[in-house]
């Protein structure tokens, strides 16, 4: 019973406190931004690359100086494979055409879209109510 007699009192110490030095939690940054927001600009910035290339690449004999200094487009194209061409062509259509569709709507016509979505699909996907009644 000798083991068991030394009882050490007060409370318990502990290593590194926040006077000491110890651990000082950093405050988290809030984004302001989100990822859906970040798509949507890139391919907004993507149609505007691709709207300036189709101008340049519709009028080729332009007077301005800073055309030699660009390398020409189609100095690009002659490495590249037919499958590859069709595939960027294809691509191109793709993104004009998803950009033409976005450009017509209204945000009523979005949330419109939106509730006929949410409308078909089933009660699996609706919130269970919590609580009496």
């Amino acid at each position: 019973m000798a083991d068991y007699d030394f009882r050490p009192g007060g409370s318990l110490k502990l290593k590194g406190g926040v006077a000491d030095g110890g651990i000082v939690k950093k405050k988290k940054k809030s984004k302001s931004k989100s990822k859906l927001d970040d798509v949507k600009e890139r391919d907004r910035e993507r149609v505007k690359e691709l709207m300036l290339s189709e101008d340049i690449g519709s009028t080729p004999g332009s007077a301005s100086g800073s055309n030699r200094a660009s390398p020409s487009p189609s100095n690009g194209n002659e490495r590249k494979t037919d499958a590859e061409r069709r595939f960027e062509e294809a691509q191109r259509r793709r993104l004009l055409g998803k950009v033409g569709r976005i450009a017509h709507k209204t945000h009523k016509d979005r949330v419109n879209e939106f509730n006929a979505k949410l409308e078909l699909l089933s009660e699996h996907h609706d919130i269970p109510k919590v609580g009496p009644g």
